[in-house]
């Protein structure tokens, strides 16, 4: 009523099963705009379905003038595609009208489920949904969407895999090592959020901390962009066609950098280079079908592929071996006609690793992995001086980036880990000598 020409679009998911039911109630009330999603793809963490809000509308003074048999229509082609893509199911069969206690967006829920299994936390999703709640109170009862909600699941799935409470998080703040994603929130990375971050918490998490690219600031105070520097686009694109162009005098770099790869690298560096090691590596795979793609080809299967009009190739598989113990597997295959044979190392297999050491309970100096992950670098060697809160080892599982901090001042005795080990909670990553 008071901005009666602002058009009201209303988005939801159906997570606890009474999409339907809001979407007619918000038309009721004036919506201009409801979403939905085609029956097939519909319901639970999807939006509600199209062909309920049709049917159900049909006659009175909310009627779509949709044609259900029409919709059906359509729905069958999507029936079709789901199947596709069931490698790629969650697993959940059924609305949770828990979402109204932990208030995880429909977007993110069955994200952090699978991300959580992966991340070892298997049969805990109960307590990653009750963790979520506690998470979102620790960091202001704040508005859950892209990014502030992975800030949430962050830190949820840190309190499972550490078995900490709402109190002793506000209580050991200043020497646990929270996500990346948590301190940068904390820092205002985000923003403000409306009702301001809660203290002592926001104080004790960055404490120590400082923002890179600013004069020494510790958080922002207002808008994040306000206080960096101009971006420096021409400088950046340099560095990028160094790296990955014709520049870089590597013979598989021959890529041509794009405004585009310029923005992308700008906002998100990580996945930028982790994409165009994957491009250097295998080349470009928007050749393949979306199920080859997807699932890999079967024993006896034939493929063609059309890399431009005239240019086509004919792949049959022939045969795949068991995976050796380096967990190597030979695929043997014809290209056009002719035999050939590829050596593909299995990920799923391979050697054992050996037992790492778990640090020591009770032991300030015997520094932990606080979750299971990747480490990306170690940041002190050994005899190095380090100071409560100093950076010590960098990690990072499933888009989950974590920087271990040093709990108590000393020097470093050792440093068990280097880049690219795999490790788990509690494994023993570095000793430090009070």
């Amino acid at each position: 009523e008071e901005f009666p020409h602002l058009p009201i679009h209303v988005h939801t998911h159906d997570t606890a099963g009474t999409g339907v039911a809001s979407m007619i109630a918000c038309a009721k009330a004036g919506a201009d705009a409801v979403d939905a999603a085609s029956d097939a793809m519909s319901g639970t963490t999807s939006q509600p379905s199209l062909g309920a809000l049709v049917a159900s509308t049909s006659g009175t003074d909310l009627d779509t003038g949709l044609d259900l048999n029409r919709i059906s229509a359509v729905n069958e082609y999507w029936e079709e595609c789901r199947g596709i893509y069931a490698p790629f199911e969650s697993g959940q069969k059924t609305g949770s009208a828990d979402v109204y206690i932990h208030e995880m967006p429909g977007g993110q829920y069955t994200n952090l489920l699978f991300q959580s299994t992966q991340l070892g936390l298997t049969g805990q999703w109960s307590s990653v949904k009750k963790a979520y709640a506690a998470a979102n109170r620790l960091l202001g009862d704040i508005i859950k969407v892209t990014p502030s909600s992975k800030v949430t699941g962050d830190l949820a799935q840190f309190l499972v895999a550490n078995n900490l409470t709402e109190e002793e998080v506000i209580e050991k703040a200043e020497t646990l090592s929270f996500p990346k994603s948590v301190v940068e929130y904390f820092q205002g990375y985000l923003g403000i959020p409306p009702f301001g971050f809660p203290e002592p918490l926001r104080s004790r998490v960055i404490q120590g901390q400082t923002i890179e690219g600013t004069n020494g600031l510790s958080m922002f105070a207002g808008r994040p962009g306000a206080d960096l520097a101009p971006f420096d686009f021409e400088s950046n694109r340099q560095i990028l066609e160094e790296k990955w162009g014709p520049a870089s005098g590597k013979k598989d770099h021959t890529y041509k950098i794009r405004d585009l790869d310029v923005t992308s690298h700008a906002m998100y560096p990580g996945v930028f280079d982790e994409y165009m090691e994957h491009l250097s590596e295998y080349g470009k795979l928007s050749y393949l079908d979306t199920r080859t793609f997807l699932e890999g080809m079967q024993v006896g299967q034939e493929l063609n592929v059309e890399l431009e009009p005239g240019k086509q190739l004919v792949i049959k598989l022939i045969g795949v071996s068991t995976p050796d113990k380096e967990g190597i597997v030979n695929l043997q295959f014809e290209l056009n006609g002719q035999p050939r044979m590829a050596h593909v190392k299995d990920k799923s297999t391979g050697p054992a690793s050996a037992a790492r050491p778990k640090a020591l309970k009770g032991v300030e100096g015997s520094v932990g992995a606080p979750m299971p992950g990747v480490v990306l670098e170690t940041k002190v060697s050994k005899g190095d001086k380090v100071k409560i809160g100093d950076p010590l080892v960098s990690l990072s599982a499933m888009k989950m980036e974590t920087m271990v901090a040093a709990p108590v001042d000393g020097i470093v005795g050792r440093v068990v880990v280097t880049a690219g080990d795999q490790i788990e909670p509690g494994d023993l990553i570095v000793e430090i000598e009070e």
